[in-house]
């Protein structure tokens, strides 16, 4: 069946589901302009997986902020893309339940989606380790102190964005929030993500294991293929503009 026929069918099976939950992973923020982290010419192949450590970055915190300068603070300024646009018109028409996302850049909130779990944190915040004082780095004046004093707070701490590094726990009301709307779904839809990150990659199996049906959108195989009703290995661009024109949806 080509993808313009599968499409369609899928189309129809989600005009019928009750409980449409989507899980997007950082291949929907790519056309945004966002390094994938995990690609051959990704952020870790030039600053290592160890960025994302909390142990290397109390170590080492200034070679995180380097990598911050570079790999964070420019996402700030990115704009959402027709996937990103896709799921919130999806979720305005009442289709979609709600978006998890293990990505940090706040770019399904710009798309204007609002049931939105960030389980791995926002990028958006900077907590001071010492005064425990809030930064919203959004905000051009805040942003520009931070890089003024290279992420110190004002009373002279450490700054850490709002995310979840290796060796810390998920933010638990994001995850419980992310957890329940799997087991309540009745279509879980993946959209960029390889499926290989846990829990996150746990999401869909709980989904699976309560009866809903797994929808795979990923250029290239995941752990889960074999599970899902519908795969399709295709650009995501090109995926939700077929989507669009399927459910006769305009982002107009």
């Amino acid at each position: 069946m080509d993808f313009d026929k599968l499409i369609e069918k899928f189309s129809e099976e989600l005009k019928k589901s009750k409980f449409v939950v989507a899980l997007t992973g950082a291949g929907v923020s790519v056309p945004s302009g966002i390094p994938d982290f995990r690609s051959p010419n990704g952020l870790y192949a030039k600053y290592g997986q160890d960025i994302f450590e909390i142990d290397e970055f109390y170590r080492n915190p200034d070679r995180f902020y380097n990598f911050a300068r570079e790999g964070l603070i420019p996402m700030l300024s990115a704009q959402p893309n027709i996937v990103h646009n896709m799921l919130a018109r999806l979720e305005e028409a009442g289709i979609l339940k709600g978006v998890i996302t293990q990505n940090i850049d706040g770019l399904h909130q710009k798309a204007g989606s609002r049931n939105v779990a960030e389980i791995h944190g926002s990028v958006r915040v900077w907590n001071c380790l010492k005064c425990a004082k809030r930064y919203e780095i959004l905000d051009d004046k805040q942003r520009e102190f931070l890089l003024s004093t290279n992420f110190r707070c004002s009373c002279g701490g450490l700054l850490k964005p709002d995310i979840t590094f290796f060796g810390e726990i998920l933010p638990m009301d994001e995850f419980a929030k992310a957890q329940k709307w799997a087991e309540s779904s009745d279509l879980f839809l993946t959209l960029g993500t390889s499926l290989v990150v846990y829990p996150a990659a746990q999401l869909p199996i709980h989904a699976l294991k309560n009866g809903a049906k797994l929808v795979i959108v990923n250029k290239g195989e995941t752990p889960l293929d074999r599970y899902a009703t519908f795969k399709f290995d295709i650009d995501l661009i090109e995926f939700s503009n077929k989507l669009l024109k399927a459910l006769n949806i305009s982002l107009d």
